[in-house]
C-alpha cells in the first residue's frame, strides 16, 4: 500500500529566493524541490495578474517536480459587501482566481471572507453565504474544474473568519473546504493554542461538522503571529522564539492520526526556511513513533 503524502511549502517567495538571483515564479518549483519541499501557494493577493500561458507553464513545472500548487486570491474580496460595485469586484476576483488556478492545476484557492463589522454578525454571515452561493453557481457555469474554494480562518475580531463562521461557509457544498490558519486562530484566542488538546479540539470540530476527509487533507497555514487584544498584529518567523503557536503539538497529532494535510508557511520573509523547520519537526516525530 502506497504511503499517503503530507505537503510542506511556502506562501510566495522567501527573501532568499530573490537573494539567490531568481526573479520568476517559474523558477520556484525546482528551487523548492532542491530544498526538499513539495508545496507552493502562488500569491495573487494584489490581483490575479498571471496570464493563461504562464499559469499553464507554472503548473507543468510544478507537476514535473512533484510540487502541490494552491493559490491565494486577492485581499480585496468581501463577501459581506453591500455596495453593488464591490460585490461585482469580489465576484470577479474569485472567478479570475479560480480560472488561473484551474489552468495551473492548483487544488485550492484560499481567500479572506471579508468584513465582519457594521451590523449584526449573524446577519452579515447570512448575507455572505447567500453571495457565496451565487458565486459558486457562476463558477460551475464557467467550468473551472475541480478547484476548491477555501475560506480562511482570520486573526482579527473585525473580520469574518472565526472557525465557526468558516465551517458554516463550508457547509454550503463540497466545492468549499476550510483553510485553517493556526497562527490566526491563536491570535484570535489570545494565545490559547499551547498544547495538543487545543489543536485537537479544532480538528475534532472540523471532522464533526464536515467529515473525516476534510481533516485528512486539510489545507493549513502555519506561522508565528504577533497579536494584541484586537487579534493578529503581524506575522513573525520561527526565529521569534517569543511568538506562537508551537508546531510540535500539531505535528504530534498529524503523525498519530495519520493525517496528510498541505501545510503552507506564511512566515515573514522566511516562508521556505520555516516550512523546512516544520517539515523536520514532523518527520522527527514520525521517526520517533516508528521506533517507540
Amino acid at each position: 500500500m502506497r504511503e499517503m503524502t503530507i505537503y510542506f511549502g511556502p506562501a510566495g517567495a522567501s527573501e532568499s529566493f530573490y537573494a539567490q538571483g531568481h526573479k520568476s515564479s517559474l523558477d520556484m518549483s525546482e528551487w523548492l524541490a532542491k530544498l526538499g519541499l513539495n508545496a507552493y501557494e502562488y500569491q495573487s493577493t494584489r490581483g490575479v495578474k498571471i496570464g493563461g500561458e504562464m499559469a499553464v507553464k507554472l503548473g507543468q513545472l510544478a507537476s514535473q517536480q512533484g510540487i502541490r500548487l494552491s493559490m491565494h486570491a486577492p485581499y480585496y474580496i468581501n463577501l459581506a459587501a453591500r455596495d453593488e460595485e464591490m460585490k461585482r469586484k469580489t465576484k470577479a476576483h474569485l472567478l479570475n482566481a479560480l480560472k488561473a488556478a484551474s489552468l495551473m492545476g492548483a487544488k485550492v484557492v484560499v481567500f479572506h471572507p471579508g468584513s465582519g463589522s457594521g451590523g449584526d454578525r449573524k446577519e452579515i454571515l447570512a448575507g455572505a453565504k447567500s453571495f457565496l452561493k451565487e458565486i459558486l453557481n457562476e463558477a460551475e457555469a464557467e467550468g473551472t474544474g475541480t478547484v476548491q474554494l477555501a475560506p480562511e480562518t482570520m486573526g482579527k475580531r473585525n473580520q469574518l473568519g472565526s472557525l465557526e463562521e468558516i465551517l458554516e461557509l463550508c457547509e454550503l457544498g463540497p466545492r468549499l473546504v476550510p483553510a485553517v490558519d493556526f497562527g490566526h486562530l491563536n491570535a484570535l484566542s489570545g494565545g490559547a493554542l499551547v498544547d495538543r488538546p487545543a489543536f485537537a479540539a479544532i480538528l475534532e470540530l472540523i471532522q464533526e461538522r464536515l467529515g473525516r476527509a476534510y481533516i485528512q487533507n486539510l489545507h493549513i497555514h502555519f506561522s508565528p503571529v504577533e497579536f494584541t487584544g484586537a487579534g493578529e498584529k503581524k506575522h513573525g518567523t520561527t526565529l521569534d522564539t517569543n511568538l506562537g503557536p508551537d508546531f510540535a503539538p500539531l505535528a504530534e497529532i498529524l503523525v498519530e492520526w495519520g493525517l496528510t494535510p498541505t501545510i503552507i508557511c506564511e512566515s515573514a520573509g522566511r516562508q521556505a526556511e520555516d516550512a523546512i523547520v516544520y517539515r523536520d519537526i514532523y518527520y522527527r516525530l514520525k521517526e520517533e513513533k516508528k521506533k517507540a
